[in-house]
């Protein structure tokens, strides 16, 4: 009996290891690229704020397919209200204005089997380079 226990403990060791060493692919990935300190932080994105932001979006081999910074302009949208994929629904929450990431997210948390045709093929991995511009809290607004 423990023969098997040990067994079965290595099989599901060596199964965990397997998917940690070949990446996994499905699950959101959050870099930090600009860290703002905890007292500089007055506020972090929650549900229901009302965000700025700058972003560029990239595919896995490096072809920009949108980017707010050519236009000028921040992206606003209303975080955890489905307007945006819900790579950057999950993503961007609790940053700090002024704060940088690079997410990674993985084709069931953005554009699907679909993709967003014509930049964006189906089941891509997207690359977003943002920036949280100002946050407008709901009680704010």
């Amino acid at each position: 009996m423990r023969c098997l226990t040990f067994l079965l403990l290595c099989c599901i060791a060596a199964s965990c290891l397997a998917s940690v060493m070949a990446g996994d692919t499905k699950k959101l990935r959050i870099g930090i690229k600009k860290r703002i300190l905890e007292a500089e932080c007055k506020k972090k994105s929650s549900k229901g704020d009302s965000l700025s932001m700058h972003y560029t979006g990239t595919l896995e081999d490096g072809t920009e397919f949108d980017s707010s910074i050519p236009r000028g302009d921040p992206f606003v949208f209303t975080l955890g209200a489905g307007q945006v994929i819900k790579g950057w629904d999950q993503g961007l929450l609790s940053m700090c204005e002024g704060e940088k990431r690079r997410l990674v997210i993985p084709s069931d948390l953005g554009y699907g089997d679909r993709g967003s045709p014509p930049k964006i093929p189906g089941g891509a991995t997207l690359i977003f380079e943002v920036e949280l511009i100002h946050i407008n809290r709901k009680s704010e607004l």
